[in-house]
């Protein structure tokens, strides 16, 4: 299943030679660091997709802003795109209710509750626009921001723990077949 999985992306992903003839992803195709899965691009590339992914709830400003963001920290561009789809239709939901919930305990005055009766009885963009104008955007930015934020930190940790275990696996995988020899 993973091999198939594998095999699917391969097969679907453009080469960087074929980002780099588009003009608008040509400057980020050119800069070879930006695509290379190392011990410190690939952390910052899952701190930077999860910061992104998580405050940015707008799909398509999400890799975007995830691709832009890994040029000055020169972190790893397919890794971070990879990491802003945490946040989608299924979580959208839920990251509102937590950064609702973060915003008030940190002093902002956000209604859940109307917030979870919007979005039960499927409310138009008028009526969602309206909640949003009231005193819930001040608490929602607040909390999307804690959350993400959190989030980057504990994504490097863990991408950066991770990266140390697979490598010092490959090197016990590596001596053994030495010594078997």
């Amino acid at each position: 299943m993973r091999q198939r999985i594998a095999t699917m992306v391969r097969a679907t992903m453009p080469t960087r030679e074929q980002m780099e003839r588009n003009r608008f992803t040509g400057p980020l195709a050119a800069r070879a660091e930006l695509w290379r899965f190392n011990r410190r691009s690939v952390p910052r590339g899952v701190a930077i997709g999860l910061l992104v992914g998580i405050f940015a709830m707008i799909p398509g400003v999400q890799i975007a802003g995830a691709a832009v963001m890994c040029l000055p920290f020169r972190a790893n561009v397919p890794i971070a795109a990879g990491m802003t789809f945490l946040s989608n239709p299924a979580t959208t939901p839920l990251f509102i209710a937590a950064s609702l919930s973060v915003g008030n305990h940190f002093g902002f005055h956000a209604d859940v509750a109307t917030f979870m009766a919007l979005l039960r009885q499927g409310a138009s963009l008028a009526q969602w626009s309206h909640w949003l104008l009231s005193d819930a955007a001040p608490a929602l930015v607040f909390g999307l921001f804690v959350i993400a934020a959190g989030a980057a930190v504990l994504g490097y940790v863990i991408a950066t723990f991770a990266w140390r275990w697979w490598t010092v696996q490959k090197r016990r995988k590596r001596l053994a077949l030495r010594r078997a020899r």
